[in-house]
């Protein structure tokens, strides 16, 4: 049954991004006055079909890789069109002015993008639970070390852009991939409010690498350190008073604590029971005595807590107010994507990185199993993919679509059918080698 979630995930995931590119141009084909004669999600032979008054077919087909919209002029050689009375509206697609013929190609991308944002909105509506950076131990001979950066500060920015989430740095470093020159951390003492800066140099950061190891290259080790960042009001610490905020915990009763989770795992399994926690506070060393309050589970279970707070903050905003942060989280991760682009054409970056639906069915698989916020950022960022990658200016592709009409508002006249043809061939056979090549790159990670 854990076999099964992959492709189950992959077939609800491009279920989804295919549905919303296909409504797109499938809707505004309609406001057009278009026969539009097929409306598929997916290819090859239909499992359902039904065709309704307007005399269009809704089909959902066997292979979940793709789907088209079908209009009018459009059909296959020997393809039968759905038969129903005649209206005035009923034009081909090569009646259309080119204007309308854009929008139609367009309305594909766009609807994803608006998916993204859809999608953005609603996680910053129900917010979530980041925790902050924070470096852990490092090797001496790290990138970040030898800057000078050390075990315990608090990333609160790269290159200019705040980072709150460990999520938001990965996104800052992936920028940087296949640069030279030097990324800027900002950094501050856990506590203060004082910022530093940090030069960290960089030369062809990972060019021409496959899987490339962000964090790892530079000694960055994410770490939730055991630091008092709250006390929670009237909870076992605050009423004993021994702790205080900013406290960093290193060791119970001898046992070190390298993380905010061992501090947990301790706290539980000594509930009323006195502790001898070691802390560092303001540089000095401390052992102070604590005493876990008593906490009963739904299952009947006792645990300890003492009532304070790790490093995290929690994001969350208003239904109007979470509109522009989407918008800026879709345009912040289309630019990535874009970036990402050039890079792979000159070089920067390894065409070893394509990913094929292999590989989005193992993504989309573990991100569902582990939340579904997770599944849905993931959705998010595989529309705006999808998105882009469609206006890419090659034939068969919305993109090559758009550059034809182009040339038809330019030229005053439609581009040549033998054009178009050798175009199709041409755009064919570089979609199906970039596939290929994502293929074999997933078959190589996975063996």
């Amino acid at each position: 049954m854990e076999f099964l979630q992959y492709p189950l995930a992959l077939i609800v995931t491009l279920g989804v991004l295919i549905t919303f590119h296909e409504f797109g141009h499938f809707i505004v084909a309609r406001w057009s006055g278009v026969r539009v004669v097929r409306f598929s999600i997916g290819f090859g032979k239909p499992l359902i079909s039904r065709v309704d008054r307007y005399g269009t077919e809704f089909v959902l087909a066997a292979i979940p890789l793709g789907g088209y919209v079908r209009m009018l002029g459009e059909q296959e050689p020997g393809e039968v069109v759905p038969a129903v009375a005649p209206r005035a509206s009923d034009i081909a697609h090569e009646q259309l002015s080119v204007w309308w013929r854009m929008a139609i190609a367009a309305a594909g991308p766009i609807a994803n993008f608006l998916l993204a944002i859809l999608v953005y909105w609603l996680l910053f509506v129900v917010g979530s639970v980041n925790y902050s950076p924070v470096l852990g131990a490092m090797p001496e001979d790290a990138p970040l070390a030898r800057a000078g950066l050390s075990a315990n500060l608090q990333i609160v920015g790269i290159d200019g852009k705040a980072t709150s989430s460990w999520q938001q740095v990965n996104t800052a470093l992936a920028g940087r991939l296949g640069d030279s020159g030097e990324i800027d951390f900002e950094t501050r003492i856990l506590g203060s409010e004082t910022t530093r800066s940090w030069a960290v140099p960089i030369a062809s950061w990972h060019q021409g690498a496959a899987d490339p190891d962000l964090f790892g290259s530079l000694g960055i080790v994410p770490r939730v350190p055991a630091v008092v960042a709250e006390i929670v009001a009237d909870g076992p610490a605050d009423r004993e008073g021994n702790l205080r905020q900013w406290d960093l915990i290193t060791e119970v009763d001898g046992a070190p604590i390298d993380d905010w989770f061992d501090w947990v795992t301790a706290v539980q399994q000594a509930p009323e029971q006195t502790l001898q926690v070691t802390v560092i506070r303001d540089g000095r060393t401390l052992d102070l005595p604590v005493t876990p309050g008593r906490r009963a589970l739904e299952d009947g279970a006792e645990i300890g807590f003492v009532g304070i707070a790790a490093m995290s903050n929690e994001v969350s905003f208003g239904v109007l107010e979470a509109l522009p942060r989407s918008l800026s989280e879709t345009w912040d991760k289309t630019a990535l994507t874009l970036g990402f682009l050039k890079k792979m054409l000159v070089g920067d970056v390894s065409v070893k990185n394509l990913s094929s639906p292999i590989m989005i069915a193992k993504v989309a698989g573990d991100s569902a199993r582990a939340s579904w916020q997770l599944y849905l950022g993931l959705l998010a960022l595989l529309s705006i993919s999808l998105g882009v990658l469609n206006l890419l200016p090659i034939p068969i592709l919305d993109g090559g679509h758009l550059v034809y009409c182009a040339a038809e508002v330019i030229t005053g006249r439609p581009v040549s059918e033998r054009i178009q043809i050798i175009g199709a061939q041409v755009g064919l056979v570089m979609v199906t080698s970039m596939v290929l090549l994502a293929v074999y790159n997933d078959i190589m990670r996975l063996i």
